[in-house]
């Protein structure tokens, strides 16, 4: 049954691809560059398949950290968001580089929570999108962590990489969602305290139970948590579109993830799934 659902993804053509900080920054500290170049080969080679890709990239702050050699995170709004701006800028040269060197180009996008919510400057956002991939362009999305304080250590904290990738989905009507993150799927119990714990295969929706297992002892997993990347599925699930939560420590998962192989855990409506397993 998992193989013919898993089927579906052989069919996406639009893919927001998400990669968190854990996934482009070793534990050290440091910027991890094989896997960047590993990345930005993948996904060229997605787009010299046909396929549209967008990345949503976190990791500004991080990078800004290792291009100042600072080990530790500045504990004010605007230490952070001055780290950002210059983290944000080395993380798109890399990028750029990365692409340039297997053939293709990027554009940059930074994007807020009010451009989004407005009607007028979500229309222009989208319009943007589809501009930049009728030019064969990639986009490289990021939160504009210069000017929000949503995403950064503030008591109005909102928003994050997880979602924004769902809203991504949504406003340019992508057909598939894939978080790269540092654990192999959703389980059944955090599986760092819990060896017996169990990845779930294929999830059609989110139900107060699904929050009750992400809540188990130790409840982030990685450094989004897994109640973000489930508050994206349920937007994902929502617009009638399939995501996959996997592993990003070798970017070319992507390519047997979208061959329909079993890996992660894939969130589907049950529309598209047939009957709930």
């Amino acid at each position: 049954m998992s193989t013919s659902i898993r089927h579906s993804l052989t069919q996406s053509n639009r893919i927001v691809v998400k990669v968190g900080t854990s996934t482009i920054m070793y534990p050290n500290g440091s910027i991890n560059l094989q896997r960047l170049e590993k990345l930005a080969f993948v996904l060229s080679d997605l787009k010299n398949q046909g396929k549209q890709v967008i990345l949503v990239s976190s990791g500004a702050i991080g990078v800004g950290l290792s291009r100042m050699n600072l080990t530790e995170r500045p504990v004010t709004i605007p230490e952070q968001q001055a780290i950002a701006a210059i983290g944000q800028t080395e993380l798109m040269n890399l990028y750029s580089q990365f692409f340039y060197h297997y053939g293709h180009q990027i554009g940059q996008v930074l994007l807020t929570k009010d451009v989004i919510d407005f009607p007028v400057s979500r229309k222009n956002t989208a319009n943007t999108f589809e501009q930049l991939l009728i030019k064969n362009v990639i986009p490289i999305v990021n939160e504009n962590d210069t000017v929000s304080v949503e995403e950064l250590d503030h008591l109005t904290r909102f928003g994050d990489n997880d979602t924004l990738s769902a809203i991504v989905l949504e406003i340019t009507d992508a057909d598939l969602l894939i978080l790269l993150s540092d654990i192999d799927g959703f389980y059944d119990k955090n599986p760092m305290n819990h060896e017996d714990a169990l990845l779930f295969d294929t999830i059609h929706e989110i139900t107060d139970a699904t929050y009750a297992l992400a809540n188990d002892s130790g409840s982030r997993f990685g450094t989004g948590g897994m109640t973000t990347k489930l508050n994206a599925a349920q937007q994902v699930l929502e617009e009638q579109k399939q995501m996959v939560l996997a592993n990003g420590e070798d970017p070319t998962i992507l390519f047997r993830i979208l061959a329909g192989e079993q890996i992660g855990t894939l969130f589907i409506p049950t529309q598209k799934g047939g009957p709930l397993l």
